[in-house]
């Protein structure tokens, strides 16, 4: 289904959800990055910070699929059969990521026996018990994940400047 008010850019709410995402991606990764050794108070409070950004950029995510289902998205903008390809695959890794990272986070402390707490709420996430074999399994999954995502995520950016500086198309202007 095509987006009913312009064929040729993202709907707003569109926009909103992936340059929030975007921003609360960013914010987890900085968070995970900065957060400090472990048992101080700085890396208590950034882990708080990397919770929220992960459990928010789920929650966006799901709220994305939805609009993205019921209101579709602009028609394509063909450079070539390759690049079109390479960017849906990228597109396909990217939703991925945004629901499986999370989730794989969220398994990582409840298979060490910890809910999700989410700082400032009364709120405790266990999806799964205490396992601590499945746990190095998806500690391991989800630190090679974000690591990997870093290129992806790059990839996704470059392919966007792309678009702007040399095929000089509205793919990018488009998501503004």
């Amino acid at each position: 289904m095509q987006n009913s008010t312009s064929q040729d850019r993202y709907s707003k709410p569109a926009v909103f959800f992936h340059w929030a995402v975007f921003l609360l991606v960013a914010l987890a990764y900085l968070a995970i990055e900065i957060r400090g050794p472990k048992g101080s108070d700085s890396r208590i409070f950034w882990n708080g910070v990397h919770y929220w950004a992960g459990t928010l950029v789920l929650t966006f995510a799901v709220f994305r699929l939805v609009w993205r289902l019921w209101r579709g998205a602009p028609n394509e903008i063909e450079v070539n059969p390759v690049l079109t390809f390479l960017a849906r695959l990228a597109h396909v890794a990217l939703y991925l990521f945004i629901f499986v990272q999370p989730l794989l986070g969220i398994l990582t402390l409840n298979t060490g026996g910890h809910p999700l707490t989410l700082a400032g709420l009364n709120v405790e996430i266990t999806l799964v018990g205490t396992d601590t074999i499945a746990r190095h399994a998806i500690k391991s999954a989800h630190e090679w994940i974000g690591n990997a995502f870093y290129f992806v995520i790059g990839l996704h950016a470059l392919g966007a400047l792309m678009h702007h500086v040399v095929f000089r198309d509205r793919t990018l202007r488009r998501m503004l």
